[in-house]
């Protein structure tokens, strides 16, 4: 496994600021839309397209815009459910399932993905935040590269290390605000919503996350109680 960051002053997460649950609704409301708007969006206009007579030689094309999209709107409600939501009364998960939601999403998206999870089950609160932390992990990776989600379980608790490695790979300032705990600055609130979702999830469960950027390379750590 890859060995985590030692924390420092730049990546331990900190008590959270005070936002009102209302506000961080809202935050997290407007993220999931802004994720789910453009393959709607892009479904609409591939039913345009078909319904047009001026456009009946665009019919191929029409039909493959709708088939991508509706599986990319499909990939990111799937995702969505449960790194976000109360996807279900269980409350353990088994990591392959976990690693088809991450790899659906992951399809839309320039990075590759490396998922070794040793554990056979994970908490809700771990698997929350391997789905978050490897979606940021892609994220970070704007040109290409290699997100590596690792976790194994130990005295107690379990630990995660993802990794994202490539050229340009960075972390936007409003993220790591978020894995700090702080409150949102003059970035974009979608970006630092998860984090900051992130933060307070582990800190909930008892755990604890922080990053580390080095050059062409991104590291996102947390520990969970088992």
């Amino acid at each position: 496994m890859t060995d985590m960051p030692a924390p420092d002053d730049a990546s331990v997460s900190t008590p959270a600021a005070a936002v009102r649950p209302a506000q961080l609704a809202a935050y997290l409301a407007a993220r999931m839309c802004h994720d789910f708007i453009s393959p709607a969006s892009a479904i609409v206009s591939g039913l345009d397209l078909l319904d047009d007579p001026a456009a009946q030689d665009m019919r191929d094309d029409a039909l493959a815009l709708i088939s991508a999209s509706a599986r990319k709107l499909a990939d990111l409600l799937a995702f969505s459910r449960v790194a976000f939501g109360a996807s279900a009364s269980a409350e353990t998960f088994d990591p392959r399932d976990l690693e088809a939601l991450a790899r659906g999403v992951f399809g839309h998206m320039r990075a590759e993905l490396a998922w070794t999870i040793e554990p056979v089950s994970v908490n809700k609160p771990a698997a929350r935040a391997l789905l978050n932390l490897a979606q940021m992990a892609g994220a970070a990776l704007p040109t290409g590269g290699t997100a590596s989600v690792q976790a194994v379980q130990e005295a107690g608790a379990i630990a995660i290390a993802v990794e994202a490695s490539g050229p340009r790979a960075r972390l936007r300032p409003e993220v790591l605000s978020g894995l700090q705990g702080q409150p949102p600055g003059d970035g974009l609130h979608g970006h630092w919503v998860q984090a900051y979702y992130v933060h307070l999830l582990l800190g909930d469960a008892g755990g604890r996350v922080f990053a580390d950027v080095a050059e062409e390379k991104v590291v996102f750590a947390a520990t969970v109680p088992a």
